[in-house]
């Protein structure tokens, strides 16, 4: 029974999918934002600009351009309401690696989000070309 429980997690393809992804170049950098299906359309499109934008990309990540870097949300509490970035939406910056950023952004969301929200997701990545 849990075998047969197990297969059918496996192969169910809402829990196996990722979100889509769209990659730019910008700079020095790759960035990559996660197109979650929590996010609305004012949020897309300014994660899309962040994402395209060297200014854009300084306003949220600082040191964007330096090291590794990560933005993550909790998907049900998002990134933008009333033109501003939710409390729980967290930056890090200039790491050594991209795990630690993702790490450190989601340890930061996870800090700050409604214990009833969804957990923390990244939803933007930036890293050095090459």
């Amino acid at each position: 029974m849990r075998l047969a429980l197990a297969l059918c997690l496996l192969a169910s393809p809402v829990l196996a999918e990722a979100p889509p992804v769209e990659t730019s170049e910008l700079g020095a950098s790759v960035v990559t934002l996660h197109v979650l299906p929590s996010l609305d359309q004012a949020e897309l499109s300014t994660l899309r600009v962040v994402a395209t934008n060297e200014q854009a990309l300084a306003l949220f990540v600082p040191e964007g351009g330096k090291g590794f870097s990560a933005i993550a949300i909790s998907p049900s509490e998002g990134f933008m309401r009333d033109n501003a970035p939710v409390k729980s939406a967290s930056a890090i910056a200039g790491l050594a690696d991209a795990a630690t950023a993702a790490a450190d952004a989601i340890a930061t969301c996870e800090a700050a989000r409604d214990p009833a929200s969804e957990p923390c997701v990244v939803v933007l990545e930036i890293a050095p070309k090459g």
